[in-house]
């Protein structure tokens, strides 16, 4: 069985969500927590493949969430 494609992943991140409610841009919420543009796009467009947990310490408090408003897993069924 071939290895399962990198985004090919059932958890999703719901920054652009998250970041609509206050109206905060993601240049905002990138000096607010000290994580790279480059990084949190990569978050908010679905293209990071890992979130470390101290990613995930910092943009809770931001966005006034939990770790759970931020992530969802989306069950194929398979």
């Amino acid at each position: 069985m071939p290895p399962t494609a990198p985004d090919d992943h059932a958890v999703a991140l719901h920054l652009d969500k998250l970041l609509a409610h206050p109206g905060m841009t993601l240049t905002e919420l990138s000096a607010r927590v000290g994580v790279s543009l480059v990084k949190l796009s990569i978050l908010k467009n679905g293209h990071a493949r890992t979130i470390r947990f101290s990613t995930l310490t910092r943009l809770c408090p931001a966005l006034d969430c939990q770790p759970g408003d931020l992530l969802s897993h989306n069950s194929t069924g398979s």
